[in-house]
């Protein structure tokens, strides 16, 4: 396996196009249901960037194995204010908390000390307490639901309860876990449409495509765009008519009739003969019929969205039934040697690759395993069957291990690729 620097390139621009749609599906619809959205991320470990805009911090990660939106609620919320701790207030101009400073409380001079009697910040939103420049006068503090807590001087947004994941309703935790997977096959969609569109749609008009220089269709005359009337007098109604005479009559001599310019013309053919998988055909050098038409082009998409989405399914099938053995599957490694081959192919083959793995990647994610969104989904749809949620604890166990089981799954297929392409 040759490592080119298109490749890698053309690897890295894939991979980071499929998980970045993926995880912008799930922020979309998370932020629609009004779920707070502490990070989206591409890659995992180590930060390589990070910008913040608006209530998200948007990173790039060292290790690029995936990506994840941080919703708030998903992970333990770890703000704690517990009675008898001292903490420094900032209010805005309505006289409401808007910054909670933990520690190194020196450092800000115009905020309030308190010792806390008691704290809501999820819910009710007030802190209980007894200001320092006050003695023993207990008071209230509205806390604004846009708050911050100051930690070693990193600000964290608080989330309310009715901004985290669990607060919202049962179809808007679907969707917004859904639409991770949905935007893989968007994204599939639209990618084959492009190609469609710039390549043009195959059409069984009776039509002359793309002329090779050294077939016989070129040295007997013919030429793109002509119309084929007739074979050796046999009316012709579609370019599979054109293609089953020939491959019928190697070296023997055919009769065209066409119509070019308006005008009607006789040529006559010879089919080259040629071996196909040990059948003899004939060939005459011409391509099928394209048009370039938007509307053909979005029908292309709904059609090669569905043909291979079908394929993966069926191949799933296969592993499941035992005719598909897992060394035939591809990690990171298989799929990189899989982009070497189809980068030396041409920009078109490289478009229609990541459309093939996003569908890919978004049918694996909608597989009922857990620590996938299919596992996720498979929860929430117990929960609409038992009308309660199952217990946090237990689900996070499950996906825990999950987890695990797929990260073992990943060492092994890369293992394979290794020993594949390497040793």
């Amino acid at each position: 396996m040759v490592f080119s620097l298109t490749t890698v390139i053309a690897f890295i621009v894939i991979f980071g196009a499929l998980v970045f749609f993926h995880e912008l599906g799930h922020l979309i619809f998370a932020k629609r249901a009004g779920i707070l959205c502490r990070e989206f991320a591409i890659g995992f470990g180590p930060k390589v960037f990070s910008h913040k805009k608006g209530e998200t911090t948007y990173t790039i990660r060292l290790l690029p194995i995936g990506g994840f939106v941080r919703m708030a609620g998903e992970d333990p919320e770890v703000v704690e204010i517990k009675p008898g701790y001292r903490i420094g207030l900032l209010f805005d101009k309505d006289n409401t908390v808007n910054k909670i400073i933990l520690n190194n409380k020196e450092k800000y001079p115009d905020c309030r000390i308190v010792e806390v009697e008691y704290a809501d910040i999820e819910h009710k939103l007030f802190i209980k307490g007894y200001p320092e420049d006050e003695e023993e006068s207990l008071q209230t503090f509205s806390v604004s639901p846009t708050a911050v807590t100051i930690e070693n001087g990193i600000e964290t947004q608080l989330a309310p309860y009715d901004r985290q994941f669990a607060s919202k309703t049962l179809p808007q935790r679907t969707m917004a876990i859904f639409a991770g997977p949905m935007m893989n096959f968007v994204l599939a969609f639209f990618l084959f449409i492009i190609i469609a569109f710039l390549q043009g749609v195959p059409t069984n008009e009776p039509k002359l495509g793309e002329i090779t220089p050294d077939g016989a269709a070129n040295a007997a005359g013919l030429m793109q765009g002509d119309i084929v009337n007739s074979i050796n007098g046999a009316e012709i109604s579609s370019w599979s008519d054109v293609v089953e005479i020939i491959r019928e009559n190697p070296n023997e001599e055919l009769d065209f009739s066409i119509s070019r310019g308006g005008k009607e013309q006789e040529i006559s053919v010879t089919p080259k003969e040629q071996t196909v998988e040990g059948e003899k055909i004939g060939l005459i050098g011409v391509y099928s019929p394209i048009e370039k038409s938007p509307l053909k082009a979005i029908t292309a998409g709904f059609t090669e969205t569905y043909f291979w989405t079908k394929q993966i399914f069926v191949m799933l099938g296969q592993l499941v039934t035992g005719q598909f053995s897992i060394d035939m599957l591809s990690g990171p490694v298989g799929i990189y040697a899989s982009t070497d081959t189809v980068v030396q192919s041409g920009i078109y083959y490289v478009m229609k690759w990541a459309a093939i793995l996003s569908i890919n990647l978004g049918i694996m994610n909608l597989l009922p395993i857990p620590a996938l969104d299919g596992g996720r989904l498979m929860f929430f749809a117990v929960e609409a069957v038992r009308g309660k949620p199952i217990d946090r604890h237990k689900e996070g166990m499950v996906h825990f291990i999950g987890f695990a089981l797929l990260m073992l799954l990943m060492l092994v297929v890369t293992w394979n690729d290794i020993q594949r392409f390497f040793l």
